[in-house]
């Protein structure tokens, strides 16, 4: 199905994932690796590319380097066919002032907007793991006449309080009677009491409408100046909002267990349990799905190699991932997502966790419900997500749940 009108996508990526903190001490939220090989970006502009758009820009603000590295390395398109994704900082356009918000960084790029000239904008957010053929949405906005439409995925009732909540219109026009911002007491959808409307943080305007309504926005001094808090409401208030339930999204490949799969990865543990939906034998989330790819940078590296250690000893691998580049010798490796280019020694056993790029695990060393950054070092015999209290004291983050994370190019001791 084609796009049958112009359309523009912008992806907000200048958060500073605060709550994922020590993996974005030094990088955007959005270019957190994920997966492996992934970055969490490369979901976000995998959905648009799949969806046939053919102009992105991504939004960066704070510690961008590597997400526009990556962005630069990866995500080439043919100039020929006036094809792009590309990231834009924060210009500066309006003043000596940063980003105030996610309406505030449109509104400082409306110069983008205006040299495109689109019929259509697709605002999404850039740190969100799911599949979504934004196609199917356009094609609603328009047939429905709103001027912005909202991306809704069924949540459970009691997670109302965790999200902004979408509340329909009983009329069934389609519309958004009000936007709530992580409610405590709201009832559940019409055919599903048990469910409500949350959204996405995807967006669908009208070129003009947008426009008109960043602009207003921006002259208001009592503003956050917030798509979510902000924007939607201004469209909610003049009747011109309406939503679409992602359950009408039909995805390529996907299966009934990951079709409506979504998740927001803005703590240590969602991001954990998120990396967990992928391994099992019927995964949640299904990276296989070969006719809609989710894309990345090739990894230039040989391929991962299981292999006896110096002394005989035989490892194994149970519902685990394994990026290239990565040689695991005589290691138990269980309920894992290993990044390119580990390295595991002799005795060693990696458990319920989730390795970045370069990890070196030394012999006999012991890795349990933890989440290790890039080039950390386990020497001999050390241990991670063993003893709680030990982590705690070396100054390793500890989620309440007991999930163990250590920043980039740590060394840990025996």
């Amino acid at each position: 199905m084609a796009v049958p009108k112009k359309v523009f996508g912008i992806i907000l990526a200048g958060g500073e994932g605060k709550r994922l903190m020590p993996l974005t001490a030094d990088r955007a939220k959005p270019a957190v690796p994920f997966g492996g090989q992934y970055r969490l970006i490369d979901f976000a502009i995998s959905n648009l590319i799949n969806s046939g758009l053919r102009q992105v820009v991504v939004l960066t603000q704070y510690k961008s380097h590597s997400l526009d590295r990556h962005i630069s390395q990866t995500w080439r398109m043919s100039a020929l066919l006036d094809s792009y994704v590309t990231s834009v900082p924060a210009q500066q356009r309006l003043g000596k002032r940063w980003f105030s918000g996610s309406a505030d960084a449109i509104l400082q790029s409306l110069n983008l907007i205006n040299d495109e000239k689109p019929d259509i904008v697709v605002v999404i957010g850039a740190d969100h793991v799911y599949r979504m053929d934004f196609r199917q949405m356009v094609k609603a906005h328009i047939a429905s006449g709103a001027k912005a439409t909202v991306a809704g995925i069924r949540q459970p009732l009691a997670l109302a309080n965790q999200f902004g909540v979408i509340d329909a219109d009983p009329d069934g026009s389609g519309r958004i009677r009000a936007f709530l911002e992580k409610p405590t007491d709201i009832e559940g959808l019409a055919d599903s009491p048990h469910e409500v409307l949350a959204s996405m943080g995807n967006y669908i305007f009208d070129t003009d409408a947008l426009v008109e309504a960043v602009e207003t926005d921006g002259e208001l001094a009592t503003s956050a100046h917030d798509m979510g808090g902000d924007i939607i409401p201004y469209f909610v208030d003049r009747g011109e909002a309406g939503y679409y339930d992602m359950k009408q999204n039909d995805v390529p490949g996907s299966s009934p267990r990951d079709r409506a799969y979504w998740r927001d990865v803005g703590t240590i543990d969602s991001f954990f349990d998120a990396h967990m939906d992928l391994i099992s034998t019927l995964p949640v989330f299904n990276l296989y799905n070969t006719l809609w790819p989710i894309r990345t940078q090739s990894v230039n590296a040989p391929p991962a190699k299981f292999v006896r250690d110096a002394v005989g000893r035989i490892g194994n691998a149970i519902d685990s991932i394994v990026s290239l580049g990565s040689v695991l010798s005589g290691t138990h490796l269980e309920r894992s997502v290993v990044g390119p280019g580990t390295l595991a020694g002799g005795g060693s056993t990696i458990t319920d966790s989730v390795l970045f790029d370069h990890v070196h695990v030394g012999q006999g060393a012991r890795i349990h419900r933890a989440v290790l950054d890039k080039n950390v070092v386990l020497l001999d015999g050390a241990t991670v997500g063993v003893d709680r209290e030990r982590d705690i004291e070396r100054g390793f983050t500890v989620t309440e749940s007991g999930i163990t994370v250590v920043g980039k190019g740590v060394q840990i001791e025996r």
